[in-house]
């Protein structure tokens, strides 16, 4: 990702209508802290284009106090590109790199709003379980769904 890529990744952000402003900032922040320091900041973060536009990105880093455990942060796909194989893309591209970083377990955390169920069908599709749900973790009704896949 660049400097010049963000105006595009936020457009992305603000046109998903699953995101509240508040998920939107925290974004941002992410994306912010990522381009002032790289993956110093922990954070890792791959764009995919399209037609010479910016589909989608993913970001992902290594979970803080784990020798082999990562966490994808953010995976988001514009809506133009979506059923086209750009998150899946993004996904397999952040997972051969936490391998060759000897990552073991890959940690996706969702909401469980309704809006949220072809997220949690995409990454069941793509080998990973729900292995904890949290109710009422981000508010009334809405609970913390923890997904994992392991890496062989």
């Amino acid at each position: 990702m660049t400097t010049e890529d963000k105006p595009f990744i936020m457009e992305i952000l603000n046109n998903t209508p699953e995101f509240k402003t508040s998920e939107i900032l925290v974004a941002e922040e992410v994306l912010d802290d990522y381009l002032c320091k790289g993956t110093r900041s922990g954070y890792h973060v791959i764009v995919a284009e399209m037609s010479s536009t910016i589909a989608g990105y993913i970001c992902f880093g290594q979970t803080p106090l784990t020798e082999a455990t990562w966490d994808i942060y953010w995976l988001v796909t514009s809506s133009k590109f979506r059923r086209q194989g750009v998150g899946r893309t993004l996904l397999e591209s952040a997972e051969d790199k936490i391998r060759r970083a000897k990552g073991k377990v890959i940690i996706v955390e969702t909401s469980s709003r309704p809006e949220y169920n072809k997220a949690k069908s995409f990454y069941q599709s793509l080998g990973y379980q729900l292995t904890c749900q949290i109710t009422d973790f981000y508010a009334d009704g809405d609970d913390k769904l923890v997904l994992v896949k392991r890496l062989d």
